[in-house]
């Protein structure tokens, strides 16, 4: 065996600052959940430690090897002459601000709350079977909200939806819409927000999350145009909508295809389907980067089993890329289908019947 010291040096340093990263995740919810970062944000000047924990009722030991760790990662920062730490602009816009489109702590949710699967995961390996989203822990729903709002605030509005062939004018003078695999509702949400005029159906298959829905569309007084209710994508229930809309979802599902089908039956003549999808490029080798990192890791342990645990099992993956995603969209019976637009982590197609 002849070892590259250079090459191996270079490998050592990803397990660096991998292995960091995953004590970091941890750390970055606990943030998170206690209110450290909003606390720093909202202050008018550095903290200490202590002052840091005065304000959110916390254990100063803690809270100082915390902010330690957060100094050291980039996080938080640290002004060695007063021992007081503090955030950046920049670092209270990503971590203290929820409405803000880079609101990072989602994400550590998510992949916290993910990796509490892992041992299922690792027999599933073994077995063959899949592992449902709703058998997974309760804070990976919050998580899946919380990393993907931030995007579809920044863009479903302003963006996304006006690059479709007349749909932004359907929302505006009064449309009829479903959103399909909606979550805790964010998406069903902004768009009802946007658009008074327009009514909206928000449709999940797992109940715990329809119920944080529907809390969701109450504290934002929208309970009255926005309903949400049980129902699977190939078997929700109404018809003649004028848009259909499926965010982050389609991979994750057992039958694509006939999901697909079941849309195009409950579309109006000249309805439009809206599907969001993680990006991704045709070939393995054109995802190989950061962002393919996270979608194929988020994809072995959460998208992949919860396709392979329904009917049909066709596990598209998070990297399927549009080629797959048109064939499927085809083989349901549309003969329209285009990107309409992209973001660095979204592909956004519209299909028409």
């Amino acid at each position: 065996m002849s070892i590259n010291e250079e090459k191996l040096n270079q490998l050592l340093g990803k397990f660096v600052a991998d292995f960091g990263a995953s004590f970091h995740a941890g750390l970055v919810v606990i943030g998170e959940s206690l209110g450290l970062y909003k606390a720093l944000a909202q202050a008018d000047q550095p903290l200490t430690s202590a002052e840091l924990a005065e304000r959110t009722d916390t254990n100063e030991r803690y809270v100082r090897e915390w902010l330690c760790s957060q100094a050291a990662g980039g996080y938080v920062e640290y002004d060695a002459k007063t021992q007081r730490y503090f955030l950046t602009e920049e670092q209270a816009f990503a971590l203290a601000d929820e409405s803000s489109p880079a609101y990072l702590p989602g994400a550590f949710l998510l992949a916290v709350s993910a990796l509490k699967a892992v041992p299922k995961i690792t027999e599933a390996f073994r077995t063959g079977e899949g592992f449902g989203w709703h058998q997974h822990d309760h804070g990976l729903f919050r998580g899946t909200e919380m990393f993907f709002r931030p995007g579809y605030a920044a863009n479903l509005v302003s963006t996304w939806i006006p690059a479709f062939d007349g749909v932004e004018a359907k929302l505006m003078s009064g449309a009829k819409v479903a959103d399909v695999g909606c979550g805790l509702g964010a998406s069903t949400i902004l768009m009802a927000q946007a658009f008074p005029n327009s009514t909206f159906v928000g449709f999940d298959y797992h109940d715990k999350s329809i119920e944080m829905a529907r809390q969701r569309a109450t504290e934002a007084g929208m309970a009255d145009r926005v309903k949400f209710q049980i129902g699977k994508a190939k078997d929700y229930p109404g018809e003649h909508y004028d848009f259909v809309t499926f965010f982050d979802c389609l991979h994750d599902m057992g039958d694509p295809v006939g999901a697909a089908a079941h849309v195009k039956g409950s579309l109006a003549p000249d309805g439009t389907w809206m599907i969001v999808e993680p990006f991704a490029g045709d070939q393995v080798q054109d995802n190989l980067n950061p962002v393919g990192r996270i979608y194929y890791s988020a994809s072995t342990l959460l998208c992949t089993p919860a396709s392979l645990s329904q009917e049909v099992g066709l596990a598209l993956g998070a990297q399927a890329g549009e080629a797959r995603i048109r064939e499927v969209v085809t083989a349901g019976g549309f003969k329209h289908f285009r990107r309409a637009t992209e973001t660095p982590f979204n592909l956004i197609f519209e299909a028409k019947p």
